[in-house]
């Protein structure tokens, strides 16, 4: 029983690790988030440590990824030298997939801590040496990288000590050799080399110039990374490369005369980002029956506009993809015809819709949803209830429930049913993972069977980390 119990713990921990960002949801403000997602932190660091560490190496959204870091680094003492050197190659090969802006931002909330310890220190420097570019960081992060070399006491001698005193000597060098820093000089009285910057910083330059904004953008196209192509000139090109969840969020924002006259574009770049995400496993799943979630609290909150929404198109999406040709089945809550034209509205009338999945042939049913059935309220939980007491109980049609939205007040995401294995989705593209770690909900397979699929992960991890380029 203590073995179930902490299995439910961690489980729990995951879910809120995979949704959870600390913003205001539908139901619940950021401060309601922050302190719940700040409490479940510290009980699992306390009790699980391992375990806790061991959730870097699984796909947690960034926020939490650096506040498990933050965490680990806080309580170093707490730790045994094994369990040190295990954390530190974990927090390495985490810290190398994050954004860099939310790495420097972590060490800004490290200092301001207080924490100074020299195991800090030397993964802050170990960082630092293994950015491919510091100079283009000083322009592009400055005061990012400003605090962390402070922090570190990391030297700058690779370029003749240029970036440090571009940092924290500005006025002691006429010129730079660095391009990059000299064209951060010049822009202040060049508009021509505003173009040789990173485009976050060269926005800034081109406001105080007055450049015109389309003459700007055609100019900068060559400079900007993928992602600040697609954000500024979403064209066909770049919805070919464009991430599933991404993708759905940008087709949402369009209006409904948009979407019904690029039909053809939009639903062919959905489903060919659908077909990346399932790869080899496209196909293999056999008959499918999907209920989502397209009710009025799939619109988000203002800071997560339609993210819930976006989340349930591109599931369907990809369990299009990964069902057999011609055997997936979808069941949208407002009765929607056209995934291309679904739009936040109505009640959650889960239960008439999973009654409808069930009485397919489906071999799987997957729900998309917040949880919150209330049309009528609770008759999703009773139908799962009896479908699995007296129509199924050999489990023969696996039943996963994926919920986009953290609820502060239980610690968790709302769950529909004890009997369904309730997983934290963040991203469409994080199903087919989730679905696979969702078994251990059931309750079935212990804590140590849990430890070993996170001692592979774990391995995995770092295994793909050894080979990334430094």
């Amino acid at each position: 029983m203590s073995d179930l119990l902490a299995a439910e713990d961690v489980l729990l921990f995951v879910n809120a690790a995979v949704t959870a960002t600390g913003q205001r949801e539908f139901r619940d403000g950021a401060e309601e988030q922050r302190l719940s997602l700040g409490f479940l932190h510290e009980y699992v660091r306390v009790n699980y440590r391992p375990l806790y560490a061991a959730a870097l190496a699984l796909d947690i959204n960034d926020h939490n990824a650096a506040l498990i870091v933050e965490q680990l680094l806080r309580s170093s003492r707490d730790a045994g030298a094994e369990e040190v050197r295990r954390e530190g190659r974990l927090i390495a090969a985490r810290l190398a997939r994050l954004a860099p802006q939310r790495v420097y931002r972590l060490f800004r909330a490290l200092r301001a801590a207080g924490v100074n310890n020299r195991r800090t220190r030397a993964i802050m420097r170990d960082w630092l040496a293994a950015r491919p570019d510091l100079a283009h960081d000083a322009v592009k992060y400055r005061s990012g990288l400003k605090a962390a070399a402070r922090h570190a006491h990391a030297a700058f001698t690779g370029d003749g000590g240029e970036t440090g005193d571009f940092l924290f000597a500005p006025r002691r060098r006429a010129r730079y050799g660095q391009p990059v820093l000299e064209a951060f000089r010049r822009a202040r009285h060049d508009q021509g080399a505003l173009y040789e910057l990173p485009f976050t910083v060269a926005e800034g330059f081109a406001a105080r110039h007055g450049v015109d904004r389309e003459v700007f953008l055609k100019r900068m196209t060559s400079r900007m990374t993928r992602l600040e192509r697609l954000r500024t000139q979403p064209t066909a090109t770049g919805l070919s490369v464009m991430p599933l969840t991404r993708l759905a969020l940008y087709v949402l924002s369009l209006s409904f005369e948009a979407r019904r006259e690029r039909r053809e574009e939009l639903t062919g770049a959905l489903r060919a980002a659908a077909r990346r995400v399932a790869g080899p496993h496209a196909g293999s799943w056999g008959r499918v029956a999907a209920v989502l979630d397209d009710s009025w609290s799939s619109s988000g909150s203002a800071v997560k506009r339609r993210r819930p929404l976006a989340v349930a198109l591109g599931c369907h999406f990809l369990l299009e993809a990964l069902a057999a040709p011609g055997a997936y089945a979808a069941h949208w809550t407002s009765g929607a015809r056209d995934p291309l034209l679904v739009r936040p509205w109505g009640a959650t009338p889960l239960g008439a819709r999973i009654l409808d999945a069930l009485d397919g042939s489906a071999d799987r049913l997957v729900i998309v949803s917040d949880g919150w059935d209330n049309a009528p309220p609770g008759l999703a939980g009773e139908v799962l209830r009896v479908w699995r007491a007296r129509l199924d109980p050999g489990h023969r049609i696996p039943v996963v429930h994926v919920n986009p939205v953290y609820d502060a007040a239980v610690f968790d995401v709302r769950r529909l049913a004890p009997t369904v294995p309730t997983a934290g989705i963040r991203d469409a593209e994080d199903l087919p993972a989730l679905v696979e770690i969702a078994r251990f909900a059931e309750g079935r397979e212990g804590l140590p069977a849990l430890r070993a699929y996170l001692d592979r992960r774990v391995e995995l991890f770092l295994e793909a980390d050894e080979g990334r380029p430094a």
